[in-house]
């Protein structure tokens, strides 16, 4: 989840927007050359303390407001609200608070793979350092596996409040979403309108596919919860207005109007002005637009208003002005330049587009929702069309893998991208997930309990 949108208080061409067309434009402005396409990875983690395995509260000596504070000594700036550090940042990059203390990073646009893993490992190191001084540990995976929901921390940022309070509102696990998940995503450019809409059917349809790859949530509680990814089933109830499979995006004459469409219908949370939220929840951006919003009335959005709207829809695939893929669970230091990789080779090279839109183009509605519905529980092992998911997997595998030896971006050792791909390759063959693997352990050396977790899958 984002904070306050870095896009300026000014629309296009200046003052308050008065039109539809300009949020059209907005998301049509995200168009580039091939040459100038960019891979921007996401990933959260948990914080927990050593002693205990317990979430960090923010305040005290071993607190996340401690941990940003000795972070921001590794060359980072420390962002505020109310004058509580609550985010780091540097160049493009950025360390932000998910609502419990998940710690996020939302990275800067690099070229290749070697960069994002570059950048990845940079960080990792920097917050290990830093949280082992304060006995501190970091542990990726989908959902957190020991505490409650009750057991878990707040964070002092407005836009969470509004959230916490709308949220049980609208869905029964909209509270979990927030405090108990972690995740990583991948952000990606397209060329144009038709580029961003062929991109977006390929990866919506094949999201499942990521889903199960990655699937490593299968506990609750301390105990196996019957998913293999329960952060991704978490999403089915956590408000229907902002989340799901997007079936429009499949229709004729879908572009960036009809997501613009989308999002004005999707209900508001906040509008942010003068370092404060103000609570929107639940009220429309298409009365925004008309100057008739009950809490700010006669006022007009502004770019950074719109801008503020589009991250508080979660689709499976989000449009901003590039392409969110939001489908996998977090994970340890490999998976996490696994996910680009597996996105980057479908989509970054015409011939394995082509191949991936002919993998899915076929898919009906139901089939779609299907995968969706069922891979939370199955993952790799859901039947699908005579064989199951696992095929899927090994075919977009192969053409995300051909897709990335075309691309040819080589690291100083003269390897392309495609080593990153690795760690998927060994789960759809093996046709065991991650979530499956800990699950044996569970069940064997752990002897029924998840704190193992904590020491052998920390970072």
């Amino acid at each position: 989840m984002s904070g306050p949108s870095h896009v300026e208080d000014t629309p296009i061409k200046g003052g308050p927007i008065e039109q539809r067309a300009q949020l059209v434009d907005y998301l049509a402005t995200g168009s580039r050359p091939a040459d100038q396409w960019r891979i921007g990875t996401e990933h959260e983690k948990f914080v927990f303390r050593t002693d205990d395995l317990r979430p960090p509260a923010y305040d005290g000596e071993r607190g996340i407001r401690a941990l940003l504070e000795g972070m921001a000594h590794c060359g980072w700036e420390l962002v505020r609200e109310h004058d509580q550090p609550i985010a780091l940042s540097r160049g493009l990059a950025s360390v932000t608070l998910e609502p419990a203390g998940q710690l996020e990073l939302s990275g800067a646009p690099v070229e290749t793979i070697h960069d994002t893993c570059c950048e990845v490992h940079e960080h990792l190191q920097d917050v290990r350092e830093t949280a082992g001084r304060l006995g501190l540990g970091i542990l990726g995976m989908g959902f957190q596996p020991k505490w409650k929901r009750g057991e878990m921390p707040w964070m002092p940022k407005g836009r969470y409040k509004i959230m916490r309070d709308y949220m049980p509102r609208v869905g029964s696990l909209g509270l979990d979403m927030m405090t108990r998940t972690c995740t990583v995503q991948v952000n990606l450019d397209f060329a144009s309108e038709a580029d961003m809409v062929k991109k977006f059917r390929v990866s919506l349809a094949l999201q499942p596919i990521a889903t199960a790859l990655f699937a490593d949530s299968p506990f609750t509680e301390g105990k196996p919860n019957g998913y293999l990814s329960y952060r991704s089933h978490i999403w089915t109830d956590t408000d229907p207005d902002r989340t799901g499979m997007l079936d429009f995006v499949f229709e004729d004459g879908f572009g960036f109007e009809r997501y613009t469409d989308y999002l004005l219908d999707v209900p508001m949370y906040f509008v942010y002005r003068k370092g404060e939220y103000i609570d929107a929840a639940g009220l429309s951006f298409r009365d925004f637009l008309d100057g008739k919003l009950s809490v700010l009335p006669g006022e007009k959005p502004t770019l950074r208003d719109w801008s503020d709207h589009m991250t508080t829809a979660f689709p499976e695939v989000r449009l901003k002005k590039y392409l969110e893929m939001r489908g996998a669970d977090g994970g340890p230091w490999n998976r996490l330049c696994a996910l680009p990789a597996f996105w980057v080779g479908l989509l970054y090279d015409d011939a394995a587009l082509d191949a991936a839109w002919d993998l899915v183009k076929d898919f009906s509605l139901e089939e779609r929702h299907a995968l969706r519905d069922g891979v939370p529980k199955h993952a790799l092992k859901l039947p699908f069309r005579g064989a199951s998911v696992r095929e899927l997997a090994l075919e977009a595998l192969k053409i995300a893998g051909n897709g990335l030896q075309r691309r040819a971006r080589h690291n100083v050792n003269g390897a392309d991208e495609t080593m990153f791909l690795q760690p998927l390759i060994e789960f759809a063959e093996a046709n065991q997930t991650p979530a499956e693997r800990k699950l044996e352990l569970f069940h064997s050396a752990w002897n029924g309990s998840v704190d193992p977790l904590f020491s052998e899958f920390a970072y």
